[in-house]
């Protein structure tokens, strides 16, 4: 079988691999160590860049006003599928609707559930809202439900149904001293209100007589906002924060930017540790394949002798390094995928995101870190394949 034939080359690598498993085995741990910690980075990036952006998509208000110093706690609430409550007047909304630029407001008002305390379901966030000048919560319950809620009824979101059970029957539940019938289940929304159950504000009358809400009356907790075409939502969001001093106004698209700077820092420490793991990933490539090159100058002096070119030199090592550089990004590719959803669960912020990564995302990370991996494994080898190439066999032979 001839130097340059497939089979021959193929053979000559996995035996070379063969030759010194402590050392592959290194090889391979240093890139599957690299390539988890770049799937965990991307998958912890693209997570969080994802759950802000498709909140902000499916939110449908371009501005969003809530009590002066709460912007953090409904940010919480929308993004991170947090349980908390906070108020600010109902005269509030009036005010808003008459701000340049308003084209229509609709107010919700969030209450937390205590079980045992108030309610018969786990700590859960309670959604009243506006049925005739919604247009956040109908565009779901038109789907769900084909009417609007009675009083005494409810909905429920996506991810709240597994706490309350609802299945095909209807479950009667107690909130706040009232009766709710549990109609259904809405469709999952990517926000935090996936974690919610929605009531009419007509029921808040009865809610705050029996004084099991921390509510006063006339009391709202957000006011989603749609501006008029041709109006920047900016500077709307500034016309409602600088006239309104009991309100906060944010735009649309800067929800979020508190955990935007967050993640900015911490993708700076992820860049910082993958960058110094690649760096030391190359250098230990480099170093083992050139005590490869040291250890079979002779081989190879041989190999030139018998008739050997350069590029068969080239393709035998290649072989080796692109078996290594695979395996050590395959294994990491697992591992990185395993300690994302590991710690998912662990991290505070990444535990209540409302978005998840879908099939698509994982393959692209994936591959990413595969290329990433294999390319810096290529690169550390090349120059100790390159002096292997360009040896003289008669020189490598008389000197040995």
């Amino acid at each position: 079988m001839q130097i340059g034939q497939k089979p021959y080359v193929f053979s000559f690598a996995l035996k070379n691999i063969k030759r010194k498993p402590l050392r592959t085995g290194i090889l391979v741990t240093a890139i599957a160590l690299l390539v988890s910690a770049l799937v965990f980075s991307l998958s912890f990036i693209t997570r969080v860049n994802g759950s802000i952006k498709k909140t902000s998509d499916r939110l449908g208000a371009d501005v969003i006003v809530v009590p002066t110093g709460s912007r953090g706690a409904a940010e919480e609430v929308l993004l991170e599928n947090q349980v908390k409550s906070f108020f600010m007047d109902k005269g509030v909304v009036e005010k808003v609707r008459q701000a340049p630029g308003v084209e229509t407001a609709t107010a919700q008002t969030y209450l937390v559930t205590l079980t045992g305390l108030c309610c018969s379901v786990p700590e859960s966030m309670i959604v009243a809202f506006d049925q005739d000048t919604d247009f956040i919560i109908k565009p779901w319950l038109k789907d769900a439900l084909k009417r609007r809620i009675r009083k005494g009824e409810a909905v429920v979101g996506s991810e709240s149904a597994f706490n309350i059970n609802i299945g095909l029957m209807e479950v009667d539940s107690m909130l706040f001293g009232n009766v709710f019938r549990m109609l259904g289940v809405l469709e999952k929304t990517g926000t935090g209100l996936d974690n919610a159950i929605f009531i009419g504000e007509e029921n808040m009358g009865d809610i705050i007589k029996n004084g099991k809400a921390n509510i006063k009356p006339d009391q709202i907790s957000v006011i989603f906002v749609k501006v008029r075409q041709g109006h920047d939502p900016k500077r709307v969001a500034a016309g409602i924060e600088d006239s309104i001093l009991e309100a906060d106004a944010v735009a649309r698209k800067d929800i979020g930017k508190s955990i935007v700077h967050t993640l900015r820092d911490m993708s700076r420490i992820f860049s910082m540790t993958v960058v110094l793991a690649s760096v030391l990933s190359l250098f230990l490539v480099w170093a083992i394949f050139s005590a490869i090159a040291n250890e079979r100058s002779k081989e190879v002096g041989i190999m030139r002798a018998i008739g050997a070119k350069e590029r068969h030199i080239v393709r035998l090592f290649l072989i080796e390094v692109l078996v290594i550089a695979c395996a050590g990004s395959v294994l990491g590719i697992i591992a990185g995928m395993a300690l994302s959803a590991l710690l998912g669960k662990s991290f505070s912020l990444l535990k209540n995101l409302s978005a998840d990564l879908n099939a698509a995302e994982h393959i692209v990370i994936a591959l990413i870190s595969f290329f990433i991996g294999s390319g810096i494994c290529i690169i550390g080898a090349l120059s100790p394949i390159r002096r292997l190439k360009k040896m003289e066999p008669l020189m490598v032979i008389k000197v040995d």
